[in-house]
C-alpha cells in the first residue's frame, strides 16, 4: 500500500476516532439528560451524514491495508464491523431509547479497532 494511502487511512481514522468520542459526548452529556429534545435535520441528519462520507472513504482504504500489510490483531470482519457500529451510533447517540451498556460497549469496540489500526500506521 502507498504511502499516501496510509497517510490518507490514519487521518480518516483519527477523524473517525473523534466522531466516536463526539457520539459518546453527546449520548451521555446530552441525549440522557431530562428534557432533551433532538433536532433531527439540525443535529443527527448532519452528523450522521459526516460520519458516512468518512467510513465510506476509510472502509476499503481499511481492507486493502488489512490485505496487504497483514497487521497484528485486526481482520476485515473487523473492519466491516466497525463499519457498520459507526454508521448505527452516529443515530442512536440522538435517541433516548438506546440502551445505554450496548451503546457504550459498541464505542468500546469501534475505539479498540481504530486504536489498533492507529498505532500500527504510527
Amino acid at each position: 500500500m502507498e504511502d499516501n494511502m496510509k497517510d490518507r487511512l490514519k487521518q480518516l481514522t483519527i477523524q473517525l476516532k473523534d466522531y466516536n468520542n463526539k457520539a459518546h459526548s453527546q449520548f451521555v452529556g446530552r441525549t440522557r439528560q431530562e428534557g432533551y429534545n433532538v433536532d433531527f435535520f439540525g443535529e443527527v441528519k448532519p452528523f450522521a451524514d459526516d460520519v458516512l462520507r468518512l467510513v465510506d472513504e476509510w472502509k476499503p482504504l481499511a481492507l486493502e491495508w488489512v490485505k496487504r500489510d497483514h497487521p497484528k490483531y485486526v481482520y476485515p470482519i473487523q473492519i466491516n464491523d466497525t463499519y457498520d457500529n459507526l454508521t448505527i451510533i452516529s443515530v442512536t447517540a440522538f435517541q433516548k431509547d438506546t440502551r445505554r451498556r450496548r451503546f457504550l460497549e459498541t464505542i468500546k469496540s469501534i475505539d479498540y479497532v481504530l486504536e489498533s489500526i492507529e498505532k500500527q500506521l504510527s
